[in-house]
């Protein structure tokens, strides 16, 4: 009877070393702070705001808007026409006879266009301010995207490297529990839970791996530039 209660509790302190194992680790991963570089961050937006096409686009928008007011300002001779009339010096017209000879130059104004011309000056730069405000909120936006895919992108990366190092762990224990079931130390029960238990890791291992590459795939769709390009 105490052989069999040795070997019980001799399987049961087994198996609560694989939960440790993981236990540990998780505790070791606190925190996902130290691993975060803010100067690596800066590069990933500055990175994006430089390569996104959206971000091209407005910029696109702000140069036709930019134009657009320079042009309006600088077509002040809109509001004038010129005109000319021809009347050689030897020929004479008996329908229209005129006293002058030669080339006639006339200008003629348009009020209207001259009243309306600061306020379509005004309209330009309203338009420019607008696409300009446009674009400014967008960055601030990609930038906040960017800041929150690179924060998902090191958590994955630190629960790879967590669940890497509980399954290296979990095998060791798994590896000595073997031994001590060929020993009939422990049941095979224990052994069995150990292989469940080291099994649920791994898979979550792998999970965590996928989860990483998603990660990382998000963010690099801001940056249009895999990572490990950007120094």
């Amino acid at each position: 009877m105490k052989r069999k209660f040795d070997k019980l509790f001799k399987g049961l302190m087994l198996f609560s070393c694989l939960f440790l194992a993981f236990s540990q680790n998780s505790k070791a991963q606190e925190s996902i702070i130290p691993d975060i570089s803010y100067l690596f961050l800066e590069k990933l937006v500055a990175t994006a705001k430089q390569n996104y096409p959206r971000v091209k686009q407005f910029q696109f928008k702000n140069q036709i808007a930019s134009l657009d007011v320079k042009k309006e300002k600088l077509n002040w001779f809109d509001v004038l026409s010129f005109s000319y009339v021809s009347r050689p010096n030897k020929t004479i017209n008996f329908i229209d006879p005129s006293f002058y000879s030669g080339y006639q130059f006339g200008i003629n104004i348009n009020i209207a266009n001259i009243l309306e011309k600061p306020t379509n000056v005004r309209e330009k730069k309203l338009v420019y301010e607008d696409t300009k405000s446009q674009s400014d909120e967008y960055a601030i936006s990609l930038e906040t995207e960017v800041k929150r895919r690179y924060f998902t992108y090191i958590q994955e990366l630190n629960n790879v490297k967590l669940f890497t190092k509980t399954l290296a762990d979990a095998g060791d224990v798994l590896k000595d529990l073997k031994i001590r079931y060929e020993r009939g130390e422990v049941t095979f029960d224990t052994y069995s839970q150990g292989l469940i238990t080291f099994s649920n890791v791994n898979k979550s291992k792998i999970e965590a791996e996928a989860a990483f590459l998603i990660a990382k795939s998000s963010l690099e769709e801001l940056t249009i530039t895999k990572i490990e390009d950007i120094k």
